[in-house]
């Protein structure tokens, strides 16, 4: 497997270009900034749980390496390293890093940020007790590889996470024409629809990839309080999955 077998150069171009906003709550990424509370409480919970960590605790992270890729500016490789992770952070387009740096430095906090992929640390023989994998495999040319180097990146019993989005015609007028067009939260084109992939597709996909399906939970947006909440059963536009790697 090629070290950048996965990756759509048009996706990573379109990424480039709005590097700068990472950190502007009110800029490109807004989405991203809004829903992010929603995002940490799955992850740390998930996290918590499958490691038996007390979340009350000063550094409840504190010994477990986790890889962040597609990390962006680093809206989640922060709080990891706050609650005590050692963090690598990965990303394919390169402008992203000096950001994610410059912002990590700002904030007082040490956190790995690489420009690479997920095949190339797979390659360098890279383990992780958690890799994150938040708003990505629907930007990738192959997810099936995309989600075997994850698999490979994961130590034996480790925690996979993915969020993404699911494809019906719900999530074609919510995250294309509402975010898109009206809202205008993101530029337009940033998503394909075709690239969407369903809950039992990315399921598939994960148990083909050599990972165990735990547990899959949606993101659900309410436009009347304007913010974010996790869903047992509302899964049909943004949502979220857990997996686990076999134990030796």
């Amino acid at each position: 497997m090629s070290a950048t077998n996965t990756v759509d150069a048009g996706e990573i171009a379109k990424f480039e270009a709005m590097a700068a906003e990472w950190w502007d709550p009110n800029g490109k990424f807004k989405p991203l900034h809004m829903m992010n509370p929603v995002r940490l409480d799955y992850a740390t919970g998930q996290i918590a749980a499958e490691f038996g960590r007390d979340m009350k605790a000063d550094q409840p992270f504190k010994g477990l390496r986790i890889l962040d890729i597609g990390c962006g500016g680093g809206l989640l490789c922060e709080p990891m390293a706050r609650l005590g992770a050692t963090v690598v952070g990965a990303d394919a387009a390169e402008r992203n890093i000096p950001v994610a740096r410059l912002h990590a430095a700002q904030s007082g906090l040490t956190i790995d940020y690489r420009h690479t992929t997920a095949e190339a640390l797979a390659a360098a023989g890279e383990q992780f007790d958690v890799v994150l994998n938040m708003e990505v495999v629907e930007h990738v040319a192959d997810p099936l590889g995309y989600l075997t180097a994850c698999q490979q990146l994961l130590k034996p019993g480790g925690l996979h996470l993915c969020s993404t989005i699911n494809r019906n015609p719900k999530s074609f007028a919510m995250a294309i024409v509402g975010a898109e067009y009206i809202m205008r939260w993101l530029p337009k084109g940033t998503h394909e629809w075709s690239k969407f992939i369903t809950p039992d597709e990315l399921f598939a996909l994960m148990e083909q990839a050599g990972m165990t399906p735990v547990d899959r939970k949606g993101y659900v947006f309410n436009f009347a309080k304007f913010t974010w909440s996790i869903s047992d059963r509302d899964l049909s536009v943004n949502y979220v999955t857990a997996a686990t790697k076999p134990g030796e």
